[in-house]
């Protein structure tokens, strides 16, 4: 299928997915139109991976999605070969922005930070490390972001951090922050790992790396958002956009719809009121 209807990016270009995966009955869209939603992610690759149904499906709706990305994922290396001169960071920021306009990003912002690698590595103390950084300061950023964009909704990864990496739960502490300093609704990304079973996602692996726990049981999920046949075929062709990290092989299109085809989400604070993510 083609990725339609979204907004061009207002920092960078790119192109659409024709990608079949398996059926999904077709799903009906309210109204988003004059709904913001700002969406912070440590890592290119995560917003796809954990929020890409979320964030086509909002943009589908109407709704303007400006996207965060804290790092480059500078030490994230490459699967792929890297042109002559070409950094990491570079190719996976070229990946972003191809993804980013497959899930309808309508403005990509860069925070800059670097990425700070596994739990309790070197890399961790680099003086622009996520992991490092002062959480009010970046959240003061990110706020303004939402205040600018007059965004009524953040989504963010959970305290937890998905899968406890370092940057995942920073991103995880700057969104709650931001979401308290702007009123914003938010909704913090996990995943079930009850409902994931024991291998098929790439959280399984990246977990063992980082030799972490991931995840949430349950019950302590409030709202699991669902795609039909072309949000995952978008989702799919988002997360192949990262070449540079994922290789066609781990996302089987047969076990795809299995492991990929829900997304996770807590809510804090007293903000129990239905949101925009309640109405998908």
């Amino acid at each position: 299928m083609t990725a339609s209807a979204a907004p061009a990016l207002s920092t960078t270009p790119a192109t659409s997915p024709r990608t079949a995966v398996s059926a999904a009955p077709a799903l009906a869209e309210p109204d988003l139109r004059g709904h913001t939603v700002v969406a912070l992610h440590p890592h290119p690759d995560d917003e796809a991976i954990f929020t890409g149904i979320t964030l086509r499906r909002l943009a589908d709706a109407g709704a303007r999605i400006v996207l965060v990305m804290a790092t480059g994922g500078e030490l994230g290396g490459s699967r792929v070969p890297l042109r002559t001169g070409e950094t990491v960071r570079q190719r996976r920021i070229a990946e972003l922005e191809h993804a980013a306009e497959l899930l309808g990003v309508a403005r990509l912002v860069l925070l800059n930070r670097r990425d700070s690698g596994l739990p309790g590595g070197p890399d961790s103390t680099h003086a622009r490390a996520l992991a490092g950084a002062e959480p009010l300061a970046l959240a003061s950023r990110l706020a303004e972001i939402v205040d600018d964009e007059g965004a009524g909704t953040l989504l963010a990864d959970d305290e937890l951090g998905v899968y406890g990496h370092p940057d995942h739960r920073m991103a995880g502490v700057v969104g709650t922050i931001a979401a308290e300093l702007t009123g914003a609704d938010a909704y913090l990304a996990t995943v079930d790992r009850d409902g994931l079973g024991p291998d098929g996602h790439l959280v399984h692996g990246a977990a063992r790396a980082a030799a972490v726990s991931f995840g949430r049981e349950g019950g302590e999920i409030g709202l699991t958002v669902t795609g039909d046949t072309r949000h995952l075929a978008v989702k799919r062709a988002a997360i192949l956009a990262h070449a540079s990290q994922v290789d066609p092989a781990e996302l089987p299109e047969h076990a795809f719809a299995g492991a990929y085809g829900r997304e996770w989400f807590r809510r804090t604070g007293p903000a129990a009121r239905p949101g925009v993510l309640d109405l998908l």
